[in-house]
């Protein structure tokens, strides 16, 4: 049985961690080096620290907010958001990050992932997938990007198995009809990824009950679950919500 892992979120905006419903309507979460730490301790098996706004505004991860959460926590840190060359994994990674979380980019030029994985290794390169429901598209998933504000017109379940086959190591689908919302992970665009990859799969966007993470494992396929609104907010402890998993049978570290 594979271990579940839980992984908070930050949502890093103005050097502030922050949550929104559907990408907008963002609200202030707290600092990032205060809650990297807390998660930490609270017993978090990964972390993530996402720039949310950096593509939007054309511009690289602040590498300074990077630096600053790797040096508090152990566990192993992604970081996504503008990341776009070879040369900015190298600059993020050498800044404290264990992994790197691409999006975009990897649209744009499929070969970083390819190049990336071959450079730095497949473990710790993560495809972040967005995408929305449209009937044309064979899956019924099309690709967004631009923080989910630009349709590409890719099949997103195409494009997941394709991101394996060319060396990612971690796929993280989240779906825009979902994220923020708490009324659980879009289990059937999760699910959709997982039936086509065999690298680890990020449950993400929408978590709000203790339900919801266990049907993103069950039903979902995932086995590294994330959330960020019921942490920040402190709905829930990570203790709580492993100890719920546990009780269902799932495998955790507690």
């Amino acid at each position: 049985m594979k271990t579940i892992k839980i992984m908070p979120c930050l949502d890093m905006k103005d050097g502030r961690v922050v949550k929104g419903v559907h990408f907008v309507n963002i609200r202030e979460a707290g600092d990032p080096v205060e809650n990297a730490a807390f998660y930490e301790k609270e017993g978090a098996d990964e972390l993530a620290m996402l720039d949310i706004a950096a593509t939007l505004e054309n511009r690289k991860t602040r590498l300074e907010w990077v630096k600053q959460v790797s040096a508090v926590i152990t566990i192993p840190l992604t970081v996504g958001g503008g990341i776009s060359s070879i040369k900015d994994i190298e600059l993020t990674i050498i800044a404290g990050a264990d992994k790197i979380s691409i999006n975009s980019a990897a649209i744009k030029n499929p070969n970083i992932i390819k190049e990336s994985a071959k450079a730095f290794g497949s473990e710790r390169i993560t495809i972040a997938i967005d995408a929305r429901r449209n009937k044309e598209m064979p899956s019924g998933f099309e690709l967004v990007v631009s923080g989910g504000t630009t349709p590409v017109g890719k099949d997103a379940i195409e494009w997941a198995k394709m991101c394996q086959d060319l060396g990612a190591g971690v796929i993280l689908p989240t779906s825009m009809d979902g994220d923020g919302t708490l009324v659980g992970y879009d289990l059937e665009f999760t699910k959709a990824v997982a039936d086509v990859v065999t690298v680890p799969v990020v449950a993400s966007g929408g978590a709000g009950t203790l339900e919801h993470f266990y049907e993103g494992v069950v039903k979902g396929g995932a086995s590294i679950l994330l959330a960020a609104s019921v942490f920040h907010f402190r709905t829930f402890s990570i203790k709580q919500v492993k100890t719920y998993l546990k009780e269902k049978g799932l495998e955790v570290i507690l």
